[in-house]
């Protein structure tokens, strides 16, 4: 039976329905990766367990990292094979040593998160590629090292313009009803029964709501997605960017 529910959990995790926010980025990055020509040099930025490590075999893949969480914050089996330990404002390389730069879901977790976008404008070559993700709205994780809420289209075309960004291109992942999906199956986690007189009590109820907050209403979002234009609650943005030619 636990490797059942084992199995289904790990089913749902790949679904774009029941986990859209990490699938639909995984997507967008293996797409970025596959039309990067053969040979790239690509740096991954706060790369923690290099989950995109296989999507860039193709290219010279190196990877940063301060590497100061724990396993569990990092996901998978901890960190990968990290290039280079160190702060992520002072990379110790060359300006213009790389064609790309990843990263993804590493600037709410950035003290000074322009002086970021500036450091990653100095590692690019001109005509260089960024590839950027970060969240609009996001409850705390990977404490103490969470600094900001998040970031908007404006942020992203103001600061990356000043930092020498050019053809900066910017996409939702997903709309409002994707995330009301999200945070439905979040509800459902947050009144499972963990121990307590509180919780036992609530657990009838838990039983009652979890096939709609777990399953209904993720499914019903999912569809009904499209329906937003606006995409103005977004759970975050796929942000792409070229350094401007000297």
């Amino acid at each position: 039976m636990a490797k059942l529910l084992s199995a289904i959990k790990s089913r749902l995790r790949q679904s774009a329905l029941f986990n859209f926010n990490q699938v639909g980025r995984d997507r967008w990055v293996a797409a970025q990766a596959s039309a990067l020509p053969a040979g790239t040099k690509v740096l991954d930025v706060g790369a923690g367990s290099c989950r995109y490590r296989h999507l860039f075999s193709h290219c010279d893949y190196k990877t940063q990292d301060f590497k100061q969480l724990s396993t569990g914050d990092v996901g998978g089996d901890g960190y990968g094979k990290i290039d280079f330990i160190c702060d992520v404002l002072n990379i110790p390389v060359p300006d213009g040593s790389f064609d790309a730069i990843l990263c993804t879901e590493v600037l709410e977790h950035v003290p000074e998160p322009i002086r970021l976008v500036k450091e990653l404008a100095r590692l690019l070559r001109p005509g260089g590629k960024l590839l950027l993700t970060a969240p609009l709205g996001s409850g705390l994780h990977q404490q103490p090292y969470h600094y900001y809420g998040g970031y908007t289209p404006y942020w992203y075309r103001k600061f990356l313009a000043e930092a020498g960004f050019t053809a900066i291109r910017i996409e939702a992942n997903g709309g409002f009803f994707k995330h009301y999906g999200q945070e439905s199956r979040r509800f459902a986690r947050m009144l499972a029964p963990r121990g307590g007189r509180a919780r036992i009590l609530l657990a009838p109820l838990w039983l009652i709501s979890l096939p709609w907050f777990a399953l209904v209403c993720p499914l019903l979002c999912g569809l009904f997605d499209r329906l937003d234009a606006e995409r103005g609650f977004t759970t975050g943005y796929h942000v792409t960017a070229t350094r401007v030619r000297a």
